[in-house]
């Protein structure tokens, strides 16, 4: 962790930053996310469907 001395004799500590993962477009999540989206999609229309049907 790399320190520095201010002015006044304070110190000032800067954490390590973490390593930059670039992420491929077309990788194996984006199955997961069009999953994770139409199953969102199909928990709110019935939700809308339940609502109408008890009002």
């Amino acid at each position: 962790m790399p320190i520095t001395e201010e002015e006044g004799g304070r110190l000032n500590a800067f954490a390590k930053e973490p390593r930059i993962e670039v992420i491929q477009k077309g990788s194996s999540n984006s199955n997961a996310s069009r999953v994770l989206i139409i199953i969102g999609t199909l928990l709110i229309a019935c939700l809308i469907a339940f609502t109408v049907t008890i009002s």
